[in-house]
Parts: structure tokens; C-alpha cells; sequence
């Protein structure tokens, strides 16, 4: 291989690494505002839990006679088993367990492209798949949107993820060409030509 092809090949990695790190850091930054989102999310459901449990246990112990606390029960009862069934079908627990473990595998991510002063081709092919492997595990509709523009707005100078592209407002239509269908484009030479 000649220098010339070896230079342009050495900065194309060093342009892709450098593309893979501004990516995994945006994606990083964008885990820790999801997983404190859904941790936030995870506390309010068990604020009101804890107040039931509570409700129950001074209810309880006013009354000796169990008929007079009866309804009081049911209803403080009726209220936890509602606030469970929401906080089980949000499944905000797990939703923050996967972004805080997610983003901290994409910081050790991080760290290794910092770090390793000389990645080779093979090397990059391995990181870019861990990448794209962590990236297919993250479930982008479970983060608000504010978390994805925010972001994009503190990488706009960066490269960010194809996921967070729509968000930052970059999803600019294909301009149409005059005419891009070419049975159109023979006929309109064949009238040149017979009009000459």
C-alpha cells in the first residue's frame, strides 16, 4: 500500500473513532437524564406506598372493634393495589435499571476509545459493535423528549446518534430532481432532437 493510501486510510479511522466517541458520549449523557427520569418516576410511585402502609397501620390501630376500620381498610387497600398495578405496568424500575446499566457499559465505552492510543482497524470494527449492540438494547421511546433535544443540543457541533437526528430538527426533505423518472427524460430528448 502506498503512503498516500496509508495516510488517507490512518485519518478515515481517526475520523471514525473520533465520530464513535462523540457518539458514545452524547448517548452516555442522554442514559444518566433517562435513568434519573425513571428513578424520579420509580420514587413517586413508592412515596404514596409507603403513605398507604402507613394509613393502614394507624387505621388499624385506633379502632379494637375490626368492623368499625372495615371500610376504611378496603379502601386504603384498593388505593396500594392501584398504585402497584400502575407502577408494575410503567415498569419504571426496570426502565431505570436498563439506562443506568446501559450507560455505564457506554462509559466504559468511553473509556477504552479514550484511552487505547492506538486502535487498529479490527480493533475499531470491535468497539463499533459493542456500540451498535449497546445502541440496539436502549429503548429510545421510553426517554422523554426534552432528554433527546437537550442532548442534541449540547453535541450540536458533535456527531450524535442517527437516533437523536429527527430530534435536533435535521431531517431536511431530498431536494426533487426536475424530472427523476428517466422515461421522461428520453422523450424530452427525443422532442429536442425532433425539434431541431
Amino acid at each position: 500500500m502506498s503512503e498516500k493510501n496509508e495516510d488517507r486510510v490512518l485519518h478515515n479511522l481517526d475520523f471514525k473513532i473520533e465520530k464513535l466517541l462523540s457518539k458514545t458520549e452524547a448517548l452516555v449523557l442522554l442514559c444518566s437524564k433517562a435513568s434519573g427520569y425513571w428513578s424520579a418516576i420509580k420514587f413517586i410511585f413508592a412515596i404514596p406506598l409507603v403513605l398507604t402502609s402507613s394509613a393502614m397501620c394507624v387505621i388499624n390501630s385506633i379502632s379494637d372493634d375490626a368492623e368499625a376500620v372495615k371500610i376504611p381498610n378496603i379502601c386504603v387497600n384498593a388505593v396500594s393495589v392501584l398504585i402497584m398495578s400502575l407502577n408494575n405496568s410503567i415498569k419504571s424500575s426496570e426502565k431505570c435499571d436498563l439506562f443506568r446499566r446501559i450507560g455505564q457499559q457506554l462509559l466504559l465505552l468511553t473509556g477504552k476509545i479514550e484511552n487505547d492510543t492506538e486502535i487498529d482497524d479490527a480493533e475499531f470494527k470491535l468497539l463499533a459493535m459493542t456500540y451498535e449492540n449497546l445502541v440496539n438494547d436502549l429503548s429510545f421511546e421510553d426517554i422523554p423528549d426534552r432528554y433527546k433535544k437537550q442532548v442534541a443540543e449540547s453535541f450540536k457541533d458533535r456527531y450524535i446518534p442517527l437516533q437523536l437526528n429527527g430530534t435536533i430538527g435535521n431531517n431536511k426533505p431530498f431536494r426533487k430532481a426536475q424530472s427523476s423518472n428517466t422515461a421522461e427524460i428520453v422523450m424530452h430528448q427525443q422532442n429536442a432532437i425532433n425539434n431541431v
